[in-house]
C-alpha cells in the first residue's frame, strides 16, 4: 500500500510539474512581445544597431520614451503623441460612459419593464453584437456628415457610443435577468417610481457587471483603429492612428526604440486598467453566472 501510494505521488507530482512547465513556456513566449518592446525602448539607437532586440539594455536611457511623448514627427507635425494621447482620452470617458449607461437602462426596461416585443427588440440589439466594423463605416461616414460632426473627437465618440450599446444592454440584460422581480414590485408597491428603483436598487446590485462593461468598452474604444482612421483627421486622430503615422514615418535611420516607446504609451493605460481592476472583470462575469 506505501509504495502504492508513493507510486501515485510522484504522478501527481510530474504531472504538476509538467502542467505548471507548460503553462511558464507559453507565458514566456506569450509575454515576448512585450519585453522586446520594454527592453528596445530603455536602449540607445547605437545600441539597437550593434547588438539584440532581446538583451537587457547595458545603459538605460528614457530619452526614447520622451522623443515618443513630445518630440516624435507624426506626418509633417512633430509633437509626439501627448496630443492625440489627450484626444484618445476625451473620446474614451465619454463614450464608456454613455453606452454603459444606456446599456445599463436598455438591460433594466427590458428585464423589469417589459412590454410587448420586448424580445424582439432585444435580439435586434444583440444582432448589432455581429455586425462588423467594416458594415457599419459608410452609413455612419453619412449619418456624421449629416450632422456635422464628421473629422472631430465628438462624432467618433458617438460612433463608439452606438457600436458599444449592443454590447452593454447584452451585458446588462443578462445580468438583471437574475435580479428577483419582486424586489421592483415590492418597490412600486412602496411608491417609487422608474429611476428610483432604476437607481436605488438596480445600480448597487449592478456594481460587479458595471466593472465589466467598463472594462470591455474602455479595451474595445481606446484599441480601436479602424473607426479612428475613418473618422477623423489630422489633430483630431486617435493615439493609436498617431502610433501608426509614427512607425511608418521614417527619417534617416529606422529610430525603434521611439517606435517601441510609443508602443508602450500607447498600450499603457490597457494594461493599467486590466492589472488594476482584472480580478473584478472575472468576478462580474461570474457574479451573473451563478446567481438565481
Amino acid at each position: 500500500m506505501a509504495i502504492e501510494h508513493g507510486s501515485a505521488a510522484r504522478t501527481r507530482m510530474i504531472g504538476r510539474l509538467f502542467i505548471y512547465g507548460s503553462l511558464m513556456v507559453l507565458a514566456a513566449v506569450y509575454l515576448m512581445p512585450l519585453w522586446v518592446m520594454v527592453t528596445t525602448s530603455l536602449k540607445s539607437l547605437d545600441e539597437i544597431y550593434g547588438g539584440s532586440f532581446i538583451g537587457l539594455p547595458q545603459a538605460v536611457t528614457f530619452e526614447a520614451w520622451a522623443k515618443a511623448w513630445s518630440q516624435a514627427c507624426i506626418g509633417t507635425s512633430c509633437t509626439g503623441l501627448k496630443p492625440y494621447f489627450i484626444n484618445s482620452l476625451m473620446m474614451v470617458i465619454p463614450a464608456v460612459l454613455l453606452s454603459t449607461g444606456i446599456g445599463a437602462l436598455n438591460g433594466y426596461v427590458l428585464t423589469k419593464w417589459r412590454f410587448r416585443g420586448s424580445n424582439l427588440v432585444f435580439g435586434l440589439i444583440l444582432f448589432g453584437c455581429f455586425l462588423p466594423f467594416q458594415a457599419v463605416l459608410l452609413p455612419m461616414a453619412q449619418v456624421l456628415g449629416r450632422l456635422g460632426l464628421s473629422g472631430s473627437i465628438s462624432g467618433l465618440v458617438l460612433v463608439h457610443t452606438v457600436y458599444g450599446i449592443c454590447f452593454t444592454t447584452l451585458f446588462f440584460r443578462n445580468y438583471f435577468v437574475t435580479i428577483p422581480d419582486e424586489l421592483t414590485k415590492a418597490a412600486q408597491i412602496d411608491g417609487a417610481g422608474f429611476f428610483r428603483i432604476f437607481f436605488s436598487i438596480m445600480v448597487p446590485a449592478a456594481l460587479p457587471i458595471m466593472v465589466v462593461s467598463c472594462i470591455w468598452q474602455f479595451t474595445q474604444i481606446w484599441n480601436d483603429f479602424l473607426f479612428g482612421v475613418s473618422f477623423t483627421a489630422g489633430d483630431s486622430s486617435p493615439v493609436t492612428v498617431a502610433l501608426n503615422n509614427i512607425v511608418n514615418v521614417t527619417m534617416g535611420r529606422k529610430q525603434y526604440n521611439v517606435d517601441m516607446a510609443a508602443a508602450m504609451i500607447a498600450a499603457l493605460p490597457t494594461l493599467v486598467v486590466y492589472v488594476v481592476a482584472g480580478r473584478y472583470f472575472v468576478r462580474g462575469l461570474t457574479a451573473g453566472a451563478v446567481k438565481g
